[in-house]
């Protein structure tokens, strides 16, 4: 019996990662400065944005990590 581990949001000191097991496997970062275009920004599967709401930046971290485990490989 497998069980298939599910990866899981850690918070950080300026924003939150995104774990599955040791890998990190996306992040989302809180800007201070107050003229940055957004308040979060997020990285994920060699993506990246912004916006101005967590729950968001963190559903896009989400969806740009399946959508890399469901695409084929280029180069492969």
């Amino acid at each position: 019996m497998s069980k298939k581990q599910k990866p899981l949001w850690e918070r950080g000191y300026n924003g939150h990662v995104y774990w599955l097991a040791k890998k990190k496997l996306g992040k989302v970062t809180l800007h201070s400065d107050k003229d940055a275009k957004h308040k979060y920004t997020w990285e994920a599967a060699g993506r990246a944005g912004g916006g101005d709401d967590l729950d968001k930046a963190k559903r896009a971290v989400e969806a740009a990590v399946a959508m890399a485990d469901k695409q084929l490989d280029l180069f492969s």
